[in-house]
């Protein structure tokens, strides 16, 4: 008798993707799909997609969706979880907008504690408008207004918006991880599945930071790009569980 092992998740669209080859958003989609349906919270989940790349989320998976304005992710999702605290509410955000124009909503959505889940895909530049430089590109990463690279001495450092997360404390939870290889992917379904437990029991404020590659405006073919997050953004930003507070068994069942 043929088992089946392999099919697409209840919560991911059946559509077919834009975005570029390698690009890191499309693998996300499936885990955070697989996640919500494997906790069996699809029909009170809610998503918040705001401007970037990421905002397409909506095109993919198959949850009740707010779009927020630039930036604003955390705000939206706080006023949706405390109007409807029953549901499990979380933004996906990009770099680009979480570390840039979002970084006082972000701040103080965890610093306040609300128990949102907030999955934020870190590829180093504002993808879709072109790959400029961002918050988070690293120091000497080239970009659309750093073609000579990164200067911190001009440009200021690269922001680990993660660490200054884990500082406030109404956070419980914040990992990064990678989708740069299966072990990474895994490791991040992993990531994910906790920080949304975290909200489901009311603990406070998760996050899963995701270095994802971004081919295109790194001007690297998939495999280049894939190499060069695991090599030269984990210098930066190490694959690791920065807060954890939950009381359960991590990634290395610490």
């Amino acid at each position: 008798m043929e088992k089946k092992v392999f099919e697409r998740p209840r919560y991911l669209k059946k559509a077919s993707t834009h975005y570029c080859p390698g690009c890191g958003h499309s693998i996300l989609h499936r885990l955070v799909a697989e996640v919500i349906g494997e906790l069996g919270i699809g029909e009170r989940t809610i998503g918040v997609p705001p401007a970037g790349c990421a905002v397409l989320a909506y095109d993919y998976i198959d949850v009740d969706m707010g779009e927020a304005p630039h930036g604003r992710g955390a705000a939206l999702a706080t006023g949706i979880k405390r109007v409807l605290p029953d549901r499990i509410v979380f933004s996906y955000q990009g770099d680009g907008d979480i570390a840039a124009i979002g970084t006082a909503e972000t701040i103080h959505a965890a610093n306040r504690g609300e128990r949102i889940t907030v999955i934020f895909v870190n590829n180093g530049c504002y993808g879709m408008t072109g790959g400029q430089m961002a918050p988070t590109t690293v120091t000497g990463q080239l970009s659309t207004t750093t073609p000579g690279g990164r200067v911190p001495l001009r440009d200021g450092y690269p922001v680990d918006l993660s660490e200054m997360l884990a500082v406030a404390k109404g956070t419980v939870y914040i990992e990064r991880t990678s989708v740069t290889s299966p072990k990474n992917i895994l490791r991040t379904k992993r990531a994910i599945t906790k920080a949304f437990r975290t909200q489901i029991d009311g603990l406070g404020f998760s996050l899963v930071e995701v270095l994802s590659p971004c081919p295109t405006n790194w001007k690297l073919s998939p495999v280049e790009a894939a190499r060069w997050a695991e090599e030269t953004m984990t210098k930066t930003y190490p694959l690791k569980v920065i807060k954890d507070l939950t009381g359960t068994p991590g990634q290395d069942g610490n």
